[in-house]
């Protein structure tokens, strides 16, 4: 019987690298995702094809059902990481390719890889449920990372992350604030490796739980912010707190020094999505400087 999975896209507001540490993030799902499709065939196969935004094949393999070793693919390198990841979901659950004697399975995305709004973390929760396996054991165990990525692929609502003793704590929250069309995300043209990111994060010297206790209280005051003002403001005191530990500079202040709003980086600094604060003369402003990608907040959340 052929099944199909869905996980959500995923935004961090808040708590970009320090969440690794325990630090309280704000996350939001995205409208956007990636569906997985299984069907069982009598091949002796496992065949893979990946869908990007536009219908098009950007990724196959065929994998022998027996031990899932490589038969062909269109990238050596990916079709080596996604068996790495069918072999753990299968260590974690020795039935899952018992159920048929071959499978085709398509994975479809609503966005376009370069965005970064989880592609990995999209596939890994789909993965996990086909399994009937843990997905948050199925990260840590493939790729590591804080988890708050599987929360958005399995919750319909802005959230709160974070880990206490390596436990994830989520916490559904009434995240909607009333300055919400004067927020856009926008890309950078380019994405930015998440695990160089978080390795640059771990060579730097500084004091980790003052800034866990710092993030953590940002965090609380962006959910409650009553003003725009107020937001901005947040968004600001979270850049200059970590420019100093990552030693990069703010994006604004690198990229847009006469944005008339305010500019916060999110996930990985220098690739992906930020979010500025601004107004119906945002849009042009960053399309004017080649940054074509600009989605109102309202069109971005679940």
């Amino acid at each position: 019987m052929e099944k199909e999975f869905y996980s959500n896209g995923k935004l961090l507001l808040s708590g970009e690298y320090a969440i690794l540490d325990g630090a309280l993030g704000l996350a939001i799902p995205t409208s956007y995702g990636q569906s997985l499709h299984v069907t069982p065939t009598t091949t002796g196969f496992l065949d893979w094809a990946s869908f990007n935004e536009n219908k098009n094949v950007w990724f196959s393999a065929k994998f022998d059902l027996s031990n899932l070793n490589v038969i062909s693919a269109s990238d050596e390198a990916m079709a080596k990481t996604l068996k790495s990841l069918l072999l753990e979901a299968n260590a974690q659950n020795p039935l899952l390719l018992t159920d048929s004697n071959g499978f085709q399975i398509e994975t479809h995305l609503s966005f376009p890889r370069s965005w970064g709004l989880g592609t990995s973390s999209t596939l890994i929760n789909n993965l996990a449920q086909w399994a009937r396996v843990d997905a948050y054991q199925l990260l840590w165990n493939a790729f590591g990372g804080s988890g708050y990525d599987i929360a958005c692929a399995q919750t319909n609502s802005p959230l709160t992350y974070q880990l206490k003793n390596s436990t994830p704590k989520i916490e559904i929250i009434d995240f909607d604030p009333y300055f919400k069309d004067s927020l856009y995300f926008v890309h950078l043209n380019q994405k930015q490796s998440s695990k160089a990111a978080i390795a640059n994060y771990r060579k730097q010297a500084f004091d980790t739980s003052e800034l866990v206790k710092k993030i953590s209280g940002l965090t609380r005051r962006m959910i409650s912010a009553s003003t725009l003002s107020d937001f901005e403001s947040i968004m600001e005191e979270h850049e200059s707190l970590l420019f100093p530990i990552l030693k990069m500079s703010p994006i604004k202040q690198r990229l847009f020094p006469d944005y008339f709003g305010m500019v916060k980086s999110l996930g990985a600094w220098g690739g992906d999505f930020i979010l500025a604060s601004g107004d119906e003369k945002s849009i042009s402003y960053f399309k004017s400087r080649g940054y074509d990608t600009v989605i109102p907040y309202s069109k971005m959340i679940l």
